[in-house]
């Protein structure tokens, strides 16, 4: 007896299974007509292994509820006996309701699934016409066509079949259906047929061998005079028999329909009389037919009517049919059709658009056929009217990579999959994805996604849409296939004319000046050029894939006509699979890289060494920097060497950032934009720290020799000092030195500030490397006090007048070149003020305080967005740092974790100690990151500082791709960075002005 208000085990059992109506479906299994099965454990099992437990019961109960008693019995012992006959009908149950139906309206037809021989489990034309033999009526070809389907869907969804095979089997059905049809008309219209011959050609996918389960089935009809006949009464003939052929397919009647049969391809469309002769058809593809024609005759079959009449057919439009690619205008008209069915899909679906919208199955269709009336002319392996199977022989032929062939080909499967079981749940034309759960679980569930199947459904979906969607440009828009269509066979080179009718549609803003690049990079008879007409195909597609084509061909020419008499340059492009495209994409992200990789092209060889991009640490950059120096002859040649492998060391870092936020084919881009982060923030400390060693060891060489009479060291405070420069942050800086024992203290102090004065002027030079700015006004009195201070000086200064502010800007102090022993011993001096025994007084909480507010409403600068503003508007970096800071000097003291000058790690550390929520650091964390990022971003796309988002709206581009955004979606972009920092800002007023 069940406890009231406490599930029963059934009902537990139901839930675990997979049910999702456990109540009903209880009340199913309590039915009078199952009784002897529904206690039976493989039962249950079997329902929870379809795609619907619900549905799937659901429609066994109508199914046995429909069977005459005796019937009845026999259904549920072989229900429970055979494995086979259990995992088809329930499998098939649950991922049709239509099938559902229909099995409840002809309840014998389960005996449809029993048998499991080796004709059964890959059925081919033959076994279907056997299947439809004795339909001699619309109405019974109906039913029997929907037994033949349950056959077919039952081998699908229990995996016997897979999806290709399920298709063939489809189109196999639908050749049968259509010459069943034609039977009945025929016996219709005795008369009609004897002066006739009638030849029915299958067009697109029944055609190319791969229907649907719901799929209108596009034919061409050709008819002949039969011996003796009038031409004219037989082709009017065959024109009945082919109208009611489609009739008998098409109408609805008591058994609904099978599928429409669509004539529409035929020349001239529907305007077109719908039954042509040969020699008419030839005429009309001779003189009038239009591309699109001849790409659908790609999938042109013979599948009923007169045997003989559909092989001359075939034999006389074939070689039109591949020699349409040698058409003036081919290759731009295939291209306009895909965009202009692209843009004909309603706004509100294209998201769901599994078929024609981006990186849907069309996408794979069309670029394979492009490809194969391309090389078809001179490759016959290439002439299938099967997606797949011409996928594959491309790939064999060497006209598309392996790679890229192999991921295409499990793309296509898996939307060919999504799209079959759609279709299949209601035997409805549809190729738009379901928005509802249920429909979704479903649908996950029935290509075995069980764990979360709506989840692991969406991102497998959106991972092949992206893929296909990256190799259909690839492949589609390659400007190659512009100079091979539109030469002799044998003549393949890129020409010019032909690529600069790509380049507008590849995104080129100006195809004029870009064409001209390109002539000068492939024209002539050099191996130089050979090998630059062999890159740039595929370089062109890769700027195409950036906000800034132009840029990124405009800075190949260059690098190109630096290094082009190099003998490694080009061999690196062409041999080192990474290299080309990494070099695309820092070509076309923005100015500072280009700028950076211009002023010393060689750095080009790091692009293609796998261990190229990674930074290098500051024990490195400082053992060569200090080396360098040591050769030069002077302290300005010095530095101009330091300078120059900072300028190397700033390109590999910021290549290195933009490729991991781009990705490329080999390595996908970086998931955590906080390593990326950390990883520019620590490179650039690294070689900024490594470049002030340099600078203070020449500008001491310079008048000293080996030892300066004092001893001194470089604070970095700031980003500087806490590990988080960007590429546009000044280095700021504190100086400090100590007297070394006997010298004169107003000789150290000279030599000091002679140093200091020295470094500053050297790493300002105006070269052709970026200068390294060092700030000192975070130093004792700001900009009115002395540039450089002994230790003791400072130790005076901060007992007596220390500020705030000061100890708070302290909390960043890290020693970062110089004096190792001096710079410990200053840190040591510091580490009371900015970590204060027992904490912050509630004064010194109130005055910061004070300053953020004053600073809030003073340092915006006039007219910026206070929203979009990175460093100082609302939950940008100012509010995130201030609020970790505050919580570093109240809290400093008692935890150790605090005591970093880095924002996350005091964030990660303040966390681990209870001091803030998980979801409040996660708010801050992702913040800081991001708005990090944006001004990482203006600097590299516009090539100057900046803390706000450009206006331009190229460069708004740029740094979308950079911030992983597809083309289009700037408001994406802005609207979610204004819904971050306005979170981190609610979350900075609580801890920060709400804080006790």
């Amino acid at each position: 007896m069940a406890v009231p208000g406490r599930r029963s085990s059934t009902f537990t059992r139901l839930l675990r299974h997979g049910f999702t109506h456990p109540s009903t479906a209880e009340r199913h299994l309590d039915a009078p007509e199952l009784s002897g099965v529904r206690t039976d454990p493989v039962l249950l099992d079997a329902l929870g292994a379809t795609a619907d437990p619900d549905l799937a019961l659901l429609g066994l109960l109508r199914l046995v509820e429909a069977q005459d008693p005796d019937e009845r019995q026999a259904l549920l012992d072989t229900l429970v006996t055979a494995k086979p006959l259990r995992d088809r009908l329930l499998g098939v149950l649950g991922a049709s309701e239509a099938l559902g139906d229909h099995l409840a309206r002809h309840p014998r037809d389960w005996h449809a699934l029993v048998t499991y021989e080796a004709a059964d489990l890959h059925p081919g034309v033959a076994e279907f016409e056997r299947g439809l033999a004795e339909a001699d009526d619309p109405v019974k070809l109906r039913v029997a066509y929907r037994r033949c389907l349950l056959a077919i869907a039952a081998r699908d969804v229990c995996g016997t079949t897979d999806v290709a095979q399920a298709a063939a089997e489809l189109a196999d059905l639908a050749t049968a259906t259509l010459r069943a049809a034609l039977a009945i008309a025929r016996r219709a219209a005795p008369d009609d047929a004897a002066i006739c011959r009638l030849a029915v050609i299958a067009m697109g996918k029944c055609g190319g061998h791969e229907l649907n389960y719901v799929s209108d089935v596009d034919v061409i009809f050709v008819g002949e005079a039969a011996d003796g006949a009038d031409e004219d009464k037989a082709v009017r003939a065959a024109a009945r028999l082919a109208s009611h052929l489609m009739r008998i397919c098409s109408e609805t009647n008591e058994e609904g329909t099978i599928w429409p049969v669509d004539a529409n391809l035929r020349p001239e469309g529907r305007n077109g009389p719908l039954v042509r002769t040969l020699s008419s058809h030839l005429a009309y593809y001779q003189r009038w037919a239009k591309t699109w024609e001849f790409q659908a005759l790609l999938k042109a079959r013979p599948v009923a009517g007169d045997p003989g009449l559909g092989d001359e057919y075939m034999a006389a439009v074939s070689p039109l049919v591949w020699q349409a690619a040698e058409r003036e205008h081919f290759v731009p008209d295939v291209q306009k059709m895909r965009r202009r069915v692209v843009d004909n899909i309603p706004v509100a679906q294209i998201e769901r658009e599994l078929k024609l919208g981006p990186g849907g199955l069309r996408d794979v269709e069309f670029a394979v056929q492009l490809l194969q009336l391309v090389h078809g002319r001179s490759d016959a392996s290439l002439h299938s009217g099967s997606t797949l199977e011409a996928l594959g022989a491309l790939a064999a032929g060497g006209y598309v990579g392996r790679a890229d062939a192999a991921q295409l080909d499990e793309a296509y499967r898996f939307l060919r999959s999504m799209e079959h079981r759609i279709q299949l749940y209601r035997l409805r034309r549809t190729h738009l994805v379901p928005e509802e759960e249920p429909d979704l679980r479903r649908l996950g569930r029935s290509l075995g996604l069980r764990v979360e199947p709506v989840a692991q459904l969406n991102r497998a979906w959106k991972r092949h849409a992206s893929v296909v969607r990256r190799l259909h440009e690839k492949i589609f828009y390659r400007p190659l296939l512009d100079a091979v269509a539109q030469l002799a066979p044998g003549e393949i080179r890129l020409s010019p004319k032909a690529a600069g009718q790509r380049l507008e549609a590849l995104g080129y803003a100006d195809p004029v000046g870009a064409l001209r690049h390109l002539e000068a990079l492939s024209s002539g008879v050099t191996r130089k050029a050979a090998i630059q007409r062999t890159l740039l195909p595929v370089l062109l597609g890769w700027f195409a894939d950036s906000a800034d084509p132009d840029a990124g061909l405009l800075g190949f020419r260059k690098v190109s006509d630096a290094l082009g008499k190099t003998p490694w340059y080009l061999r690196l492009l062409r041999d080192e699979g990474a290299a080309a495209e990494n070099l695309a994409r820092v070509l076309s992200a923005g100015r500072l890289a280009p700028d950076l990789l211009l002023r010393a092209p060689e750095a080009v060889a790091l692009l293609g060494d796998p261990e190229g991009l990674k930074p290098r640490g500051r024990a490195h950059l400082e053992q060569e920097v200090l080396a360098a120096v040591g050769r030069a002859d002077g302290a300005q040649a010095a530095v101009a060497a330091a300078r120059g492998v900072r300028r190397r060391e700033l390109f590999r870092t910021a290549a290195g950032d933009l490729i991991g936020s781009y990705g490329t084919e080999e390595s996908p881009a970086e998931s955590d934009p906080g390593a990326l982060v950390d990883r520019v923030g620590n490179a650039l400390t690294d070689l900024n720290a490594a470049t002030l060693s340099g600078a203070l060891r020449a500008a001491v060489r310079e008048q000293w020799g080996d030892t300066l009479p004092t001893r001194f060291a470089v604070i970095g405070m700031g980003r500087f000092g806490g590990h988080e420069l960007g590429y546009g942050s000044d280095a700021d800086v504190l100086f400090v030195h100590e007297p070394r024992e006997g010298a004169d203290e107003q000789e150290a102090a000279r030599a000091a500030n002679t140093v200091v004065a020295e470094m500053r002027r050297l790493l300002q030079l105006p070269t052709s490397d970026p200068p390294l700015m060092i700030d000192a006004d975070l130093r004792p009195e700001g900009k009115s006090g002395p540039m450089v201070r002994t230790l003791k000086s400072y130790e005076a200064y901060y007992r007596r007048w220390s500020l705030g502010w000061e100890s708070q800007a302290l909390l960043r102090a890290e020693p970062m070149a110089g004096d190792a022993d001096l710079g410990a011993r200053f840190i040591d001096l510091v580490d009371p003020l900015r970590y204060p025994a027992e904490g912050l007084g509630e004064d010194a909480v109130r005055e910061i305080r004070r300053l953020k507010a004053r600073m809030e409403s003073e340092r915006m600068p006039r007219g910026a967005d206070p929203t979009l503003h990175a460093k100082l508007g609302r939950g940008g970096l100012s509010d995130v740092e201030w609020t970790v800071q505050l919580i570093q000097m109240r809290h400093g003291w008692a935890e150790p974790g605090l005591r970093t000058t880095r924002t996350r790690d005091a964030l990660a550390a303040a966390h681990a100690a209870e001091l803030i929520s998980t979801e409040d650091a996660s708010v801050l964390d992702e913040a800081w990151v991001l708005a990090t990022r944006v001004r990482n971003a203006v600097m590299l796309v516009r090539g100057r500082a900046g803390d706000t988002f450009p206006s331009d709206g190229k460069e708004l581009g740029a740094m979308g791709r950079y911030l992983g955004y597809e083309s289009g979606h700037v408001g994406d972009m802005l609207d979610d960075y204004r819904r971050t920092t306005r979170r981190a800002r609610g979350v900075m007023e609580e801890l920060f002005y709400g804080a006790v």
